[in-house]
């Protein structure tokens, strides 16, 4: 399994829409945009490479160094079979 960390969709949003877009969206919508952009990328390259499997977009999970924390709010936003 891997499990990977967008530290700075705030700052991707800001570049593609301008600062004074960016301050207009909450950083979750940032995230969240972030998040399905990638998702789609990933799959048409895993996909071209032969590969299946899932990919999900999960709230509540957090890495901090070699431990990985689960938050009372888990939820599995997104979910993709390829």
């Amino acid at each position: 399994m891997i499990v990977l960390k967008i530290s700075n969709a705030p700052e991707v949003m800001a570049s593609k829409l301008g600062k004074f877009l960016e301050k207009l969206t909450p950083d979750s919508f940032d995230q969240t945009t972030i998040e399905d952009v990638l998702i789609k990328k990933m799959i048409e390259n895993l996909s071209a490479e032969g590969l299946k499997g899932e990919i999900a977009a999960v709230r509540g999970l957090d890495i901090d160094g070699k431990e990985m924390l689960i938050h009372d709010t888990l939820h599995v936003r997104r979910t993709q079979t390829f």
